[in-house]
């Protein structure tokens, strides 16, 4: 049976109060981490609980601590704030090969609000994917390899935009993260491994050889 994330409970009250507290610290916050409720909650749609001018604050503080962390993308619940917004950046070099194999171009900047994805046809790519939230873990997870994403811009627009590749999986990463849905949800459980695990045996473009050693995705190769 597949669980199902409970809706946060917040007021609307309590989120803008909640977003003020940490917009005013002038500190970067800590990312919450897995066993916290709002990491498996379904966050609020964003409908004006908190102003513009203290969405694009949240939207920059996000990304300072995407940058800091660092990593490719961040949700709001990662900061505590159950609300459906993230922000997605991908501009790290990459080894070549490791960018052809898994299908990496650099992403610029996007916040994304009340996002939504579909597949855009039937293939999927398994690769090790990490999180901020579950910090000094990896895991292999199949995810659609190209995805239609439609969302709300900060400045109230409505949007779709098509990803793939590396891009579809960070969007995808994200956007569960919205649904109160982490990787480890999707992951080949025999794959998990620490960093440490993960840069002694299996740091290659693919899965190949993890696949092989750990037994997981026996058909799959």
């Amino acid at each position: 049976m597949t669980a199902v994330s409970p809706p946060a409970s917040f007021s609307p009250s309590y989120l803008r109060e909640h977003v003020q507290e940490i917009l005013s610290t002038g500190s970067l916050p800590p990312v919450v981490q897995a066993g916290h409720p709002v990491l498996r909650q379904h966050a609020a749609a964003f409908d004006g609980q908190i102003s513009a001018a203290e969405l694009q604050q949240l939207i920059a503080l996000m990304r300072q601590v995407m940058h800091e962390a660092p990593g490719v993308g961040l949700a709001a619940p990662q900061l505590g704030i159950p609300l459906q917004l993230a922000v997605l950046e991908d501009q790290y070099d990459v080894d070549a090969e490791a960018a052809a194999v898994r299908h990496r171009t650099p992403l610029e900047f996007l916040a994304i609000i009340n996002p939504r994805y579909t597949a855009v046809g039937t293939g999927t790519a398994a690769f090790f994917e990490g999180c901020l939230s579950l910090s000094g873990l990896q895991a292999v997870v199949a995810r659609h390899e190209r995805v239609m994403l439609r969302f709300d811009t900060p400045g109230g627009l409505s949007s779709k935009q098509e990803f793939q590749g590396w891009q579809a999986r960070i969007v995808q990463h994200e956007t569960d993260h919205l649904q109160g849905i982490l990787y480890v949800d999707r992951a080949e459980l025999r794959s998990l491994s620490s960093n440490s695990e993960y840069a002694a045996n299996w740091a290659e473009p693919g899965i190949g050889k993890a696949r092989a050693a750990l037994g997981f995705l026996p058909d799959n190769p």
